[in-house]
Protein backbone atom coordinates (compact mmCIF):
# COMPACT_ATOMS: atom_id res chain seq x y z
CA UNK A 1 0.00 0.00 0.00
CA UNK A 2 2.73 2.35 1.03
CA UNK A 3 4.31 1.63 -2.46
CA UNK A 4 1.46 2.73 -4.19
CA UNK A 5 0.78 5.61 -2.10
CA UNK A 6 3.94 6.52 -2.78
CA UNK A 7 4.22 5.78 -6.75
CA UNK A 8 0.74 8.07 -6.97
CA UNK A 9 2.11 10.69 -5.17
CA UNK A 10 5.49 10.86 -7.57
CA UNK A 11 2.83 10.48 -10.85
CA UNK A 12 0.61 13.78 -8.93
CA UNK A 13 4.33 15.63 -9.02
CA UNK A 14 5.22 14.18 -12.13
CA UNK A 15 2.08 15.76 -13.72
CA UNK A 16 1.53 19.03 -11.90
CA UNK A 17 5.29 20.05 -12.88
CA UNK A 18 4.51 19.87 -16.45
CA UNK A 19 4.47 22.92 -18.37
CA UNK A 20 1.52 25.12 -19.45
CA UNK A 21 0.45 23.90 -23.04
CA UNK A 22 -0.79 25.81 -25.76
CA UNK A 23 -3.14 23.65 -27.53
CA UNK A 24 -2.24 24.67 -31.14
CA UNK A 25 -5.21 23.31 -33.17
CA UNK A 26 -8.42 21.90 -31.01
CA UNK A 27 -12.15 21.59 -31.40
CA UNK A 28 -14.62 21.28 -28.48
CA UNK A 29 -18.29 20.90 -29.49
CA UNK A 30 -21.32 21.06 -27.29
CA UNK A 31 -24.89 21.23 -28.54
CA UNK A 32 -27.39 23.68 -26.84
CA UNK A 33 -31.18 25.01 -27.42
CA UNK A 34 -32.72 28.27 -26.81
CA UNK A 35 -35.28 30.58 -27.26
CA UNK A 36 -34.87 33.75 -29.25
CA UNK A 37 -38.27 36.03 -30.22
CA UNK A 38 -40.41 33.04 -28.61
CA UNK A 39 -39.08 30.56 -31.08
CA UNK A 40 -36.88 27.74 -30.03
CA UNK A 41 -33.31 27.40 -31.88
CA UNK A 42 -31.18 24.36 -31.75
CA UNK A 43 -27.15 25.07 -31.93
CA UNK A 44 -23.66 24.20 -31.97
CA UNK A 45 -20.86 25.62 -30.04
CA UNK A 46 -17.41 25.22 -31.28
CA UNK A 47 -14.78 26.44 -29.13
CA UNK A 48 -11.00 26.11 -29.91
CA UNK A 49 -7.77 26.86 -31.05
CA UNK A 50 -6.86 27.64 -35.14
CA UNK A 51 -3.24 28.46 -35.92
CA UNK A 52 -1.64 31.51 -37.61
CA UNK A 53 1.31 30.03 -39.64
CA UNK A 54 4.13 32.14 -41.00
CA UNK A 55 4.98 31.94 -44.72
CA UNK A 56 6.89 28.46 -44.47
CA UNK A 57 3.33 27.01 -43.33
CA UNK A 58 4.41 26.82 -39.52
CA UNK A 59 2.32 27.73 -36.64
CA UNK A 60 3.95 31.01 -34.79
CA UNK A 61 0.79 31.44 -32.89
CA UNK A 62 -2.75 30.04 -32.53
CA UNK A 63 -5.72 31.81 -31.88
CA UNK A 64 -9.05 30.85 -29.23
CA UNK A 65 -12.26 31.17 -30.76
CA UNK A 66 -15.86 30.29 -30.41
CA UNK A 67 -18.09 29.42 -33.50
CA UNK A 68 -21.74 29.32 -32.75
CA UNK A 69 -23.45 27.80 -35.87
CA UNK A 70 -27.61 27.07 -35.62
CA UNK A 71 -28.88 23.74 -36.67
CA UNK A 72 -31.43 23.94 -39.40
CA UNK A 73 -33.84 21.19 -39.08
CA UNK A 74 -33.70 19.20 -42.65
CA UNK A 75 -36.63 20.60 -44.28
CA UNK A 76 -35.04 24.24 -44.35
CA UNK A 77 -34.69 25.84 -47.48
CA UNK A 78 -31.36 27.16 -46.59
CA UNK A 79 -28.51 25.09 -46.51
CA UNK A 80 -26.41 25.86 -43.85
CA UNK A 81 -22.95 27.02 -46.06
CA UNK A 82 -25.35 29.89 -47.24
CA UNK A 83 -26.48 31.10 -44.22
CA UNK A 84 -24.81 34.79 -43.33
CA UNK A 85 -21.84 34.77 -40.53
CA UNK A 86 -20.57 37.40 -38.79
CA UNK A 87 -16.92 37.28 -37.27
CA UNK A 88 -16.20 39.17 -33.94
CA UNK A 89 -13.48 40.71 -32.62
CA UNK A 90 -12.80 42.93 -29.79
CA UNK A 91 -10.63 46.14 -29.14
CA UNK A 92 -7.80 47.66 -26.86
CA UNK A 93 -5.75 46.50 -28.84
CA UNK A 94 -5.07 43.84 -26.25
CA UNK A 95 -9.07 42.99 -25.31
CA UNK A 96 -10.43 39.38 -25.64
CA UNK A 97 -13.13 39.22 -27.11
CA UNK A 98 -15.54 38.08 -24.18
CA UNK A 99 -17.09 41.27 -24.27
CA UNK A 100 -19.45 40.84 -27.34
CA UNK A 101 -19.47 37.16 -26.56
CA UNK A 102 -20.90 37.25 -23.45
CA UNK A 103 -22.24 40.83 -23.42
CA UNK A 104 -24.19 41.36 -26.49
CA UNK A 105 -24.72 39.32 -29.71
CA UNK A 106 -24.00 35.25 -27.89
CA UNK A 107 -27.13 32.97 -27.41
CA UNK A 108 -25.82 33.17 -23.66
CA UNK A 109 -24.82 36.33 -21.76
CA UNK A 110 -23.71 37.55 -17.99
CA UNK A 111 -26.02 38.13 -14.94
CA UNK A 112 -25.95 41.72 -14.91
CA UNK A 113 -29.28 43.82 -13.89
CA UNK A 114 -31.45 46.31 -16.20
CA UNK A 115 -28.81 48.64 -16.58
CA UNK A 116 -25.83 46.74 -16.42
CA UNK A 117 -24.69 46.58 -12.88
CA UNK A 118 -23.03 43.47 -11.64
CA UNK A 119 -24.96 41.69 -9.10
CA UNK A 120 -23.96 38.06 -7.49
CA UNK A 121 -24.05 35.12 -7.08
CA UNK A 122 -21.79 35.37 -10.79
CA UNK A 123 -23.47 33.46 -13.49
CA UNK A 124 -25.08 33.07 -17.06
CA UNK A 125 -28.48 33.39 -19.08
CA UNK A 126 -30.00 33.17 -21.90
CA UNK A 127 -29.84 35.96 -24.44
CA UNK A 128 -33.40 35.83 -25.68
CA UNK A 129 -32.14 39.02 -27.98
CA UNK A 130 -29.11 37.15 -30.12
CA UNK A 131 -28.87 37.10 -33.69
CA UNK A 132 -28.21 33.20 -33.40
CA UNK A 133 -31.15 32.85 -35.39
CA UNK A 134 -30.13 35.32 -38.01
CA UNK A 135 -26.42 34.64 -38.49
CA UNK A 136 -23.35 32.00 -37.11
CA UNK A 137 -20.78 34.26 -35.22
CA UNK A 138 -17.43 33.52 -34.34
CA UNK A 139 -15.73 35.03 -31.81
CA UNK A 140 -11.90 35.57 -32.17
CA UNK A 141 -9.36 36.43 -29.47
CA UNK A 142 -5.85 38.07 -30.99
CA UNK A 143 -2.67 36.66 -30.14
CA UNK A 144 -1.86 37.38 -26.23
CA UNK A 145 -6.08 37.95 -25.42
CA UNK A 146 -8.30 35.53 -24.04
CA UNK A 147 -6.47 31.97 -24.28
CA UNK A 148 -4.61 32.97 -27.69
CA UNK A 149 -0.90 32.58 -27.12
CA UNK A 150 2.47 33.19 -29.53
CA UNK A 151 3.96 29.66 -30.13
CA UNK A 152 7.66 28.71 -29.62
CA UNK A 153 9.59 26.48 -32.32
CA UNK A 154 11.55 23.83 -31.43
CA UNK A 155 14.50 25.74 -30.26
CA UNK A 156 11.68 27.82 -27.89
CA UNK A 157 12.14 30.94 -29.28
CA UNK A 158 9.03 33.11 -30.10
CA UNK A 159 8.25 34.78 -33.27
CA UNK A 160 9.05 38.47 -33.68
CA UNK A 161 6.30 40.90 -31.87
CA UNK A 162 6.06 43.09 -34.87
CA UNK A 163 4.89 40.28 -36.55
CA UNK A 164 1.09 40.61 -34.28
CA UNK A 165 1.49 43.80 -32.43
CA UNK A 166 0.53 46.69 -34.44
CA UNK A 167 -2.23 47.79 -36.66
CA UNK A 168 -1.17 46.86 -40.12
CA UNK A 169 0.51 43.13 -38.43
CA UNK A 170 -2.59 42.95 -36.89
CA UNK A 171 -4.49 43.12 -39.68
CA UNK A 172 -2.73 41.23 -41.96
CA UNK A 173 -2.24 37.81 -39.65
CA UNK A 174 -6.24 37.97 -38.63
CA UNK A 175 -6.93 38.17 -42.62
CA UNK A 176 -4.82 35.25 -43.20
CA UNK A 177 -6.60 33.38 -40.13
CA UNK A 178 -10.13 34.53 -41.52
CA UNK A 179 -9.59 32.86 -44.45
CA UNK A 180 -8.25 29.65 -43.23
CA UNK A 181 -11.43 29.05 -40.94
CA UNK A 182 -14.06 30.00 -43.52
CA UNK A 183 -12.30 27.35 -45.58
CA UNK A 184 -11.98 25.02 -42.97
CA UNK A 185 -16.26 25.26 -42.22
CA UNK A 186 -17.14 25.55 -46.13
CA UNK A 187 -18.31 29.17 -45.59
CA UNK A 188 -17.51 30.72 -48.92
CA UNK A 189 -20.47 30.81 -50.19
CA UNK A 190 -22.11 32.44 -46.86
CA UNK A 191 -22.98 36.43 -46.92
CA UNK A 192 -20.18 37.56 -44.56
CA UNK A 193 -19.60 40.58 -41.66
CA UNK A 194 -17.10 41.40 -39.96
CA UNK A 195 -17.94 43.33 -36.43
CA UNK A 196 -15.62 45.50 -33.94
CA UNK A 197 -15.90 47.09 -30.78
CA UNK A 198 -13.56 49.90 -29.55
CA UNK A 199 -10.63 49.51 -31.48
CA UNK A 200 -12.09 46.47 -33.25
CA UNK A 201 -13.60 49.62 -35.42
CA UNK A 202 -10.38 50.33 -36.83
CA UNK A 203 -9.47 46.77 -37.10
CA UNK A 204 -12.04 45.63 -39.37
CA UNK A 205 -11.84 48.80 -41.54
CA UNK A 206 -8.39 47.44 -42.50
CA UNK A 207 -9.68 44.36 -42.53
CA UNK A 208 -12.69 44.91 -44.93
CA UNK A 209 -9.60 45.84 -47.71
CA UNK A 210 -7.07 43.41 -46.68
CA UNK A 211 -9.66 40.38 -47.09
CA UNK A 212 -11.09 41.56 -49.94
CA UNK A 213 -7.49 42.68 -51.68
CA UNK A 214 -5.31 40.06 -50.36
CA UNK A 215 -7.79 37.20 -50.01
CA UNK A 216 -10.32 37.61 -52.65
CA UNK A 217 -12.89 37.71 -49.58
CA UNK A 218 -15.50 40.24 -50.12
CA UNK A 219 -17.64 41.56 -47.27
CA UNK A 220 -21.59 42.31 -47.48
CA UNK A 221 -21.31 43.93 -44.31
CA UNK A 222 -18.73 46.41 -41.73
CA UNK A 223 -20.31 46.83 -37.92
CA UNK A 224 -18.74 49.03 -36.38
CA UNK A 225 -19.49 49.11 -32.73
CA UNK A 226 -18.22 52.38 -30.38
CA UNK A 227 -15.19 52.60 -33.57
CA UNK A 228 -12.13 53.95 -32.28
CA UNK A 229 -10.76 55.92 -35.09
CA UNK A 230 -6.81 56.49 -34.45
CA UNK A 231 -6.88 58.34 -37.23
CA UNK A 232 -9.23 60.78 -35.78
CA UNK A 233 -7.11 60.46 -32.39
CA UNK A 234 -3.85 61.33 -33.97
CA UNK A 235 -5.12 64.77 -35.69
CA UNK A 236 -5.58 66.02 -31.98
CA UNK A 237 -6.54 69.43 -33.98
CA UNK A 238 -9.35 71.68 -33.35
CA UNK A 239 -11.98 69.28 -35.14
CA UNK A 240 -11.25 66.51 -32.61
CA UNK A 241 -10.50 68.49 -29.37
CA UNK A 242 -14.84 69.68 -30.75
CA UNK A 243 -16.29 66.54 -31.24
CA UNK A 244 -16.24 66.11 -27.20
CA UNK A 245 -19.25 68.69 -26.89
CA UNK A 246 -22.52 66.97 -27.70
CA UNK A 247 -21.23 63.64 -25.84
CA UNK A 248 -20.99 66.18 -23.09
CA UNK A 249 -24.33 67.54 -23.42
CA UNK A 250 -25.62 63.91 -23.17
CA UNK A 251 -23.99 63.23 -20.33
CA UNK A 252 -24.88 66.51 -18.56
CA UNK A 253 -28.43 65.49 -19.34
CA UNK A 254 -28.01 62.33 -18.18
CA UNK A 255 -26.87 63.45 -14.67
CA UNK A 256 -29.45 66.67 -14.63
CA UNK A 257 -26.66 69.26 -14.81
CA UNK A 258 -28.32 71.09 -17.37
CA UNK A 259 -30.40 74.11 -17.24
CA UNK A 260 -33.88 74.42 -16.78
CA UNK A 261 -34.41 74.75 -20.17
CA UNK A 262 -32.54 72.04 -21.81
CA UNK A 263 -33.16 69.36 -18.87
CA UNK A 264 -36.78 69.39 -19.37
CA UNK A 265 -36.34 68.53 -23.14
CA UNK A 266 -35.49 64.61 -23.89
CA UNK A 267 -32.36 64.09 -25.38
CA UNK A 268 -33.08 63.39 -28.50
CA UNK A 269 -34.26 66.88 -28.85
CA UNK A 270 -31.59 68.58 -27.43
CA UNK A 271 -28.63 66.98 -29.33
CA UNK A 272 -29.16 68.44 -33.01
CA UNK A 273 -28.89 71.95 -31.52
CA UNK A 274 -25.31 71.55 -30.01
CA UNK A 275 -24.31 68.81 -32.85
CA UNK A 276 -24.92 71.91 -34.82
CA UNK A 277 -23.74 74.19 -32.58
CA UNK A 278 -20.12 72.34 -32.27
CA UNK A 279 -19.83 72.06 -35.96
CA UNK A 280 -20.60 75.45 -37.05
CA UNK A 281 -19.41 77.43 -34.26
CA UNK A 282 -17.18 75.94 -32.37
CA UNK A 283 -14.82 74.32 -34.28
CA UNK A 284 -14.27 77.50 -36.17
CA UNK A 285 -13.40 79.65 -32.79
CA UNK A 286 -11.32 76.29 -31.60
CA UNK A 287 -9.45 76.97 -34.67
CA UNK A 288 -8.65 80.58 -34.47
CA UNK A 289 -6.54 80.31 -30.86
CA UNK A 290 -5.37 83.13 -29.27
CA UNK A 291 -6.19 85.25 -31.98
CA UNK A 292 -10.01 85.15 -31.51
CA UNK A 293 -11.81 88.35 -30.52
CA UNK A 294 -12.64 88.67 -27.06
CA UNK A 295 -16.54 88.93 -27.53
CA UNK A 296 -16.73 85.89 -29.52
CA UNK A 297 -14.37 83.47 -27.17
CA UNK A 298 -17.10 85.57 -24.23
CA UNK A 299 -20.26 84.08 -26.96
CA UNK A 300 -18.59 81.09 -27.60
CA UNK A 301 -18.15 80.30 -23.42
CA UNK A 302 -21.30 80.97 -23.35
CA UNK A 303 -22.75 78.45 -25.21
CA UNK A 304 -20.67 76.01 -24.40
CA UNK A 305 -21.34 76.26 -20.61
CA UNK A 306 -24.98 76.36 -21.50
CA UNK A 307 -24.69 73.06 -23.56
CA UNK A 308 -22.06 71.38 -21.17
CA UNK A 309 -23.12 72.26 -17.69
CA UNK A 310 -19.90 73.59 -16.77
CA UNK A 311 -18.97 77.46 -15.57
CA UNK A 312 -18.36 79.99 -18.28
CA UNK A 313 -15.44 80.44 -16.12
CA UNK A 314 -14.39 76.72 -16.51
CA UNK A 315 -14.45 76.89 -20.14
CA UNK A 316 -12.80 79.92 -20.75
CA UNK A 317 -9.89 78.87 -18.63
CA UNK A 318 -9.10 75.45 -20.74
CA UNK A 319 -9.46 78.45 -23.98
CA UNK A 320 -12.86 76.70 -25.37
CA UNK A 321 -10.95 73.52 -24.98
CA UNK A 322 -12.15 71.06 -22.21
CA UNK A 323 -10.15 67.89 -22.36
CA UNK A 324 -12.11 64.78 -21.41
CA UNK A 325 -10.53 64.20 -18.17
CA UNK A 326 -11.52 67.52 -17.14
CA UNK A 327 -14.87 67.00 -17.54
CA UNK A 328 -15.25 63.80 -16.11
CA UNK A 329 -13.81 65.36 -12.72
CA UNK A 330 -15.67 68.61 -13.06
CA UNK A 331 -19.07 67.68 -13.83
CA UNK A 332 -20.56 66.89 -10.70
CA UNK A 333 -17.56 68.12 -8.19
CA UNK A 334 -19.79 71.41 -7.04
CA UNK A 335 -22.97 68.54 -7.08
CA UNK A 336 -22.04 66.08 -4.84
CA UNK A 337 -18.41 65.62 -5.09
CA UNK A 338 -18.60 62.72 -7.45
CA UNK A 339 -16.77 62.17 -10.59
CA UNK A 340 -18.25 60.39 -13.95
CA UNK A 341 -17.25 57.72 -15.95
CA UNK A 342 -14.93 57.37 -18.99
CA UNK A 343 -16.69 54.68 -21.03
CA UNK A 344 -19.88 54.78 -19.68
CA UNK A 345 -20.75 58.60 -18.19
CA UNK A 346 -23.62 57.07 -16.12
CA UNK A 347 -21.22 55.39 -13.81
CA UNK A 348 -20.01 57.47 -11.15
CA UNK A 349 -17.19 57.40 -8.60
CA UNK A 350 -15.49 58.18 -5.13
CA UNK A 351 -12.09 60.09 -5.46
CA UNK A 352 -9.75 60.32 -2.71
CA UNK A 353 -9.54 64.21 -2.89
CA UNK A 354 -12.34 66.21 -4.90
CA UNK A 355 -9.72 68.22 -6.18
CA UNK A 356 -7.50 67.21 -9.38
CA UNK A 357 -8.12 67.58 -13.30
CA UNK A 358 -8.79 63.90 -13.55
CA UNK A 359 -10.33 61.03 -11.99
CA UNK A 360 -8.42 58.71 -10.16
CA UNK A 361 -9.65 55.43 -12.14
CA UNK A 362 -12.17 53.94 -14.22
CA UNK A 363 -15.61 53.72 -12.07
CA UNK A 364 -17.41 51.69 -15.29
CA UNK A 365 -14.18 49.64 -15.80
CA UNK A 366 -13.83 47.95 -12.19
CA UNK A 367 -17.36 47.45 -12.94
CA UNK A 368 -17.65 45.59 -16.10
CA UNK A 369 -14.26 43.44 -15.35
CA UNK A 370 -16.38 42.92 -11.76
CA UNK A 371 -18.83 40.95 -13.65
CA UNK A 372 -17.17 39.99 -16.71
CA UNK A 373 -14.43 37.75 -15.61
CA UNK A 374 -15.89 35.65 -13.44
CA UNK A 375 -18.54 34.58 -15.92
CA UNK A 376 -16.42 34.15 -19.01
CA UNK A 377 -14.04 32.04 -17.12
CA UNK A 378 -17.18 29.79 -15.91
CA UNK A 379 -18.81 29.66 -18.93
CA UNK A 380 -16.07 28.40 -21.31
CA UNK A 381 -14.57 25.75 -18.94
CA UNK A 382 -18.31 24.90 -17.70
CA UNK A 383 -20.99 24.90 -20.33
CA UNK A 384 -18.56 24.89 -23.54
CA UNK A 385 -15.92 22.49 -21.94
CA UNK A 386 -12.94 24.15 -23.08
CA UNK A 387 -10.57 23.65 -20.62
CA UNK A 388 -7.03 24.60 -20.36
CA UNK A 389 -4.72 25.85 -17.26
CA UNK A 390 -3.76 29.18 -19.43
CA UNK A 391 -5.17 32.05 -18.11
CA UNK A 392 -8.17 34.25 -19.90
CA UNK A 393 -6.10 37.44 -20.92
CA UNK A 394 -8.96 40.04 -20.70
CA UNK A 395 -6.54 42.25 -21.37
CA UNK A 396 -3.34 40.59 -22.92
CA UNK A 397 0.72 42.41 -23.25
CA UNK A 398 0.50 43.41 -26.68
CA UNK A 399 2.16 47.04 -26.05
CA UNK A 400 3.72 48.64 -27.75
CA UNK A 401 1.84 48.71 -30.34
CA UNK A 402 3.03 49.70 -33.62
CA UNK A 403 0.55 52.65 -35.09
CA UNK A 404 1.96 53.75 -38.08
CA UNK A 405 0.85 54.22 -41.46
CA UNK A 406 -2.99 53.91 -40.52
CA UNK A 407 -4.55 53.93 -43.96
CA UNK A 408 -7.67 52.35 -42.38
CA UNK A 409 -10.59 54.85 -43.27
CA UNK A 410 -8.73 55.41 -46.62
CA UNK A 411 -8.71 51.33 -47.05
CA UNK A 412 -12.67 50.80 -45.80
CA UNK A 413 -13.30 53.48 -48.88
CA UNK A 414 -11.57 51.24 -51.10
CA UNK A 415 -13.31 48.49 -50.32
CA UNK A 416 -16.51 49.90 -50.41
CA UNK A 417 -15.62 51.61 -54.12
CA UNK A 418 -14.19 48.15 -55.40
CA UNK A 419 -17.46 46.31 -53.98
CA UNK A 420 -20.63 47.58 -54.61
CA UNK A 421 -22.61 45.37 -52.25
CA UNK A 422 -20.40 46.61 -49.21
CA UNK A 423 -22.12 48.12 -46.63
CA UNK A 424 -21.47 49.90 -43.35
CA UNK A 425 -23.26 50.26 -40.23
CA UNK A 426 -22.08 52.15 -37.04
CA UNK A 427 -24.04 51.72 -33.29
CA UNK A 428 -22.49 54.27 -30.70
CA UNK A 429 -23.63 54.99 -27.21
CA UNK A 430 -24.48 58.63 -26.55
CA UNK A 431 -22.58 58.30 -22.82
CA UNK A 432 -19.74 56.97 -24.30
CA UNK A 433 -16.49 59.43 -23.57
CA UNK A 434 -13.31 57.06 -24.81
CA UNK A 435 -15.01 56.58 -28.46
CA UNK A 436 -17.94 59.48 -28.26
CA UNK A 437 -21.03 59.35 -30.81
CA UNK A 438 -20.31 62.54 -32.40
CA UNK A 439 -16.76 61.74 -33.31
CA UNK A 440 -18.00 58.01 -34.96
CA UNK A 441 -20.39 60.16 -37.04
CA UNK A 442 -17.43 62.23 -38.25
CA UNK A 443 -15.43 59.31 -38.98
CA UNK A 444 -18.58 58.35 -40.91
CA UNK A 445 -18.37 61.45 -42.65
CA UNK A 446 -15.18 61.61 -43.74
CA UNK A 447 -14.87 57.91 -45.03
CA UNK A 448 -16.06 59.18 -48.51
CA UNK A 449 -15.35 62.64 -49.25
CA UNK A 450 -17.52 62.65 -52.76
CA UNK A 451 -20.71 61.84 -50.67
CA UNK A 452 -21.27 59.00 -53.68
CA UNK A 453 -21.50 55.94 -51.27
CA UNK A 454 -23.25 57.74 -48.52
CA UNK A 455 -26.30 55.87 -48.83
CA UNK A 456 -24.59 52.68 -48.24
CA UNK A 457 -23.63 54.10 -44.32
CA UNK A 458 -25.84 52.85 -41.77
CA UNK A 459 -25.65 55.24 -38.04
CA UNK A 460 -27.80 54.07 -34.63
CA UNK A 461 -27.17 55.78 -31.19
CA UNK A 462 -28.37 54.73 -28.10
CA UNK A 463 -28.85 55.92 -24.26
CA UNK A 464 -25.81 53.76 -23.11
CA UNK A 465 -22.39 53.80 -23.07
CA UNK A 466 -19.28 52.29 -24.77
CA UNK A 467 -20.87 48.49 -24.73
CA UNK A 468 -24.64 49.87 -24.84
CA UNK A 469 -25.97 46.12 -25.10
CA UNK A 470 -25.04 46.05 -21.03
CA UNK A 471 -28.26 48.07 -21.09
CA UNK A 472 -31.63 45.70 -21.08
CA UNK A 473 -33.36 48.10 -23.78
CA UNK A 474 -30.52 48.32 -25.58
CA UNK A 475 -29.59 44.97 -25.71
CA UNK A 476 -33.08 44.31 -27.76
CA UNK A 477 -32.67 46.85 -29.60
CA UNK A 478 -28.98 47.24 -31.09
CA UNK A 479 -29.42 43.33 -31.85
CA UNK A 480 -33.02 44.19 -33.78
CA UNK A 481 -30.78 46.66 -35.50
CA UNK A 482 -28.06 43.80 -36.31
CA UNK A 483 -30.77 42.17 -37.97
CA UNK A 484 -32.25 44.81 -39.74
CA UNK A 485 -28.83 45.92 -40.96
CA UNK A 486 -28.14 42.13 -42.04
CA UNK A 487 -31.78 42.51 -44.09
CA UNK A 488 -31.05 45.23 -45.72
CA UNK A 489 -27.37 44.47 -47.45
CA UNK A 490 -28.57 41.00 -48.19
CA UNK A 491 -28.02 40.85 -52.30
CA UNK A 492 -29.79 37.55 -53.52
CA UNK A 493 -29.81 37.29 -57.07
CA UNK A 494 -28.72 41.02 -57.45
CA UNK A 495 -25.82 41.67 -59.81
CA UNK A 496 -22.79 43.67 -58.26
CA UNK A 497 -22.35 46.41 -60.39
CA UNK A 498 -23.17 50.13 -60.13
Amino acid sequence: MKNILLLLLLNSAFIFSQDIHVPVDTIVKTFHETTIKGKKIKYTAETGMQPVWDNDGKPIASLFYTYYKRNLPKDSEVKESHRPIIISFNGGPGSGSLWMHIGYTGPRVLKIDDEGFPIQPYGMKTNPYSIIDTADIVFVCPVNTGYSRMLADKKGNYPDRKKFFGINADIKYLATWINTFITRKNRWESAKYIIGESYGGTRVMGLSHELQSSHWMYLNGVIMVSPADYKLFEDGDAVNSSLHLPYYSATAWYHKSLNDDLQSRDLYDILPSVENFTINELIPAIAKGGFISDEERNKIAEKYSFYSGLSKEFVLSHNLDVPNNAFWKELLRYKNGLTVGRLDSRYRGIDKREAGSSPDTNIELNSWNHSFTPAINYYVRNELKFETDIKYNVFGPVHPWDRENDNTRENLRKAMAQNPFLKVFIQSGYYDGATNYFQAKYTMWQVDPSGKMKDRFYFEGYRSGHMMYLRAEDLKKSNDDLREFIKNSSTNGMPAKY
